[in-house]
């Protein structure tokens, strides 16, 4: 048998072992039946509490969002899957630069996708929706259209790699790890649980930004972070930061970047106190945040 046709008999066998398993969600997104009446796929795809899903074999069902964590970038859908075997894990570990990996989706339920590629790179971090770095990502150069958020990319068994998550200039494809972590993610999420993550509450402009905006208003430039909004009642509310005010230190910690801070946060339980050195106009003040 020629290589080609070894290709082609593999590519064919998890399109179809694990193509019944991945499922359209919404408009504008794909996940993967990941236990009985369980679909994982991206928060992002999300949009309400309830969401259309259609399956391989054309059935609409509407599922109810189960567990939501917009940091990380993943939600667990409940519905029924009646028929459906979920897909197995596989040990992401075990997955070099260069292992062949098939990544498929059903973008928005209009129809299955199955690409091959290869994995070009282990570890890589990448900025999720909310601001925080989602670390340990697997990127492969499996093309995908658009609407496959959340879909799986699979090894050579047809066993869950990770979570295809972004596209990159030049097809490749950036998939948030199915390892350990993620699997005790999902099934707390599962079971309705919301990951503990310690939070500021604030929306925050770049340190660039920062820096024109300041000098825009005769203000001098300081390294730091520029509070573009607080939430209502949030932690940094309470502790009496404002809009316009520059963070410039957290926990004795300089920031000069976000993810000066997020790490910060990152080591950080919520309950706990978070000291914050802010800059308002000219003057410095320092005030203690209890982390939300």
């Amino acid at each position: 048998m020629s290589t080609l046709q070894e290709i082609q008999d593999v590519v064919g066998r998890v399109a179809a072992d694990v193509g019944p398993k991945v499922v359209g969600v919404g408009r504008f997104g794909s996940g993967v039946v990941i236990a009985d009446g369980a679909i994982v796929t991206n928060a992002h795809v999300v949009r309400r509490d309830e969401v259309r899903l259609r399956f391989h074999d054309g059935r609409i069902e509407t599922g109810t969002v189960a567990g939501l964590d917009p940091e990380g970038d993943v939600a667990v859908i409940s519905a029924a899957t009646t028929g459906i075997e979920p897909i197995e894990w596989a040990d992401v570990s075990e997955m070099p630069i260069g292992s062949a990996v098939v990544a498929l989706s059903n973008p928005g339920g209009r129809g299955l996708r199955a690409t091959l590629g290869f994995v070009s790179s282990t570890g890589t971090s990448f900025r999720g929706p909310r601001g925080r770095r989602i670390r340990g990502s697997l990127e492969h150069t499996a093309a995908l259209p658009r609407g496959s958020s959340g879909s799986p990319v699979v090894d050579a068994q047809g066993r869950l790699l990770g979570l295809n998550t972004i596209r990159l200039e030049g097809g490749l494809i950036l998939a948030i790890a199915a390892d350990p972590a993620l699997r005790e993610r999902v099934e707390g999420l599962g079971r309705g649980e919301v990951p503990a993550r310690a939070t500021l509450g604030l929306a925050l402009a770049s340190p660039h930004v920062a820096q024109r905006l300041r000098s825009a208003v005769g203000l001098p430039e300081r390294d730091g972070l520029l509070v573009r909004g607080v939430v209502e009642s949030g932690p940094a509310e309470q502790a009496g930061v404002e809009q316009g005010d520059l963070i410039v230190a957290a926990g004795g910690t300089p920031i000069t970047r976000v993810d000066d801070l997020y790490e910060r946060l990152e080591q950080a339980k919520p309950g706990t106190k978070l000291e914050l050195e802010l800059v308002r106009g000219t003057e410095e003040r320092a005030v203690e945040v209890v982390l939300g």
